[in-house]
């Protein structure tokens, strides 16, 4: 393999080296924030959940933070691999669109925006979603706490110092200023444990559905919060990715293989942990998962070097077109991934696994 690696904790190893890795043995698929970087996930995606996960009938849990989150609810309506394909061509073209005399668009303009798109991308068909025979979805916000228990010019900016700095002596402390809100398929029990911090499910509802996707993709100070959604607690939401970018959440009991489609090796906790390097490393968590990231060596050949990010916005500033063919471009070499793995499930050989 040449663009793919597979890293793999010790019990998902132990059940490849004596079974390989069968569609019937997934139980969880988490989808990690991470904006556009989650564009080299589609063909991977597609194939997951159009054709290989086709072939078994277990149950399976999706569980997203922000662009994560609808990634999975994707997989979650009647045409799947449809979704992905207008997700990922609406992603790449996105284009906000500039008010006369303004640089910049501000928080509430770009969150109006961004809630146009939800609407108009699943135009009623959250039922779709809610109602799916196979897939239970989770999608995770984070709801403010005390300062940050409603927006503000001032509050929100100090909320967030807060959070910050308690959060680099203790995550868990970090249950202080922000909680975990998981908005869960009606009767859905959570796959994971929630004593790592400070937690609670809600249950997700036409009424909500859309209000906690886009809380869940609400970056703080770049989108609006979603304030007082219906049938949660009453608060302002912001983006899954804070309390849980990557997902690295307590999966350890759980039976069968969490299968991780993700854009690099790393499982990150928090989106405050980022420069948090002790806190990037493997634990017992994630004994049962199976992470598939692109190589390296890989990202280098795709434009630009790198993976696409939101630092493409200022790079290519208003020319949107230039952006998104590269954007494109990325997207469509990322068909090798998908390839690679299929051709790897063949003989599913260990050998080929790495230690996560």
């Amino acid at each position: 393999m040449k663009a793919l690696r597979i890293y793999a904790g010790p019990l998902a190893r132990q059940h490849i080296e004596a079974q390989g890795l069968r569609p019937q043995d997934v139980r969880v698929v988490p989808g990690a924030a991470g904006g556009p970087k989650g564009l080299i996930l589609g063909p991977i995606d597609r194939f997951i959940f159009g054709e290989w996960l086709e072939r078994s009938r277990q149950p399976v849990h999706l569980v997203g933070a922000s662009i994560g989150a609808w990634r999975l609810a994707n997989a979650c309506l009647h045409d799947s691999v449809k979704a992905f394909q207008d997700f990922e061509h609406g992603y790449v073209h996105q284009h906000f669109e500039l008010p006369a005399g303004q640089k910049r668009l501000t928080a509430k303009q770009v969150s109006a925006q961004f809630g146009d798109g939800l609407r108009q991308f699943y135009g009623g068909r959250s039922g779709e979603v809610l109602m799916n025979p196979r897939y239970s979805l989770h999608v995770i916000t984070a709801r403010g706490r005390h300062i940050l228990g409603r927006e503000g010019a001032a509050r929100t900016p100090f909320g967030y110092l807060g959070a910050f700095i308690t959060n680099s002596v203790r995550r868990k402390s970090l249950g202080a200023w922000l909680e975990r809100v998981v908005f869960s398929t009606p009767g859905a029990a959570l796959p994971f444990a929630t004593q790592d911090f400070r937690s609670r499910q809600v249950e997700l509802t036409e009424a909500n559905f859309e209000a906690a996707l886009q809380a869940s993709c609400s970056i703080p100070f770049m989108l609006e919060a979603v304030h007082d959604i219906p049938g949660a607690p009453p608060g302002a939401y912001w983006d899954g990715g804070i309390t849980d970018y990557h997902l690295h959440l307590n999966y350890s009991n759980d039976e069968g293989i969490v299968l991780y489609p993700h854009f690099q090796k790393a499982v990150v906790p928090g989106w405050l942990d980022k420069g948090l390097k002790w806190r990037h490393q493997s634990t017992s968590y994630l004994d049962r998962m199976v992470v598939l990231a692109p190589n390296p060596e890989w990202v280098r050949t795709l434009p630009n070097g790198k993976l696409p990010d939101r630092n493409d916005f200022a790079r290519y500033g208003n020319d949107g077109a230039a952006r998104a063919k590269v954007w494109a471009q990325a997207a469509a070499q990322a068909q090798q991934l998908a390839d690679e793995f299929a051709q790897w499930l063949e003989p599913g050989d260990a050998r080929d696994v790495l230690p996560l």
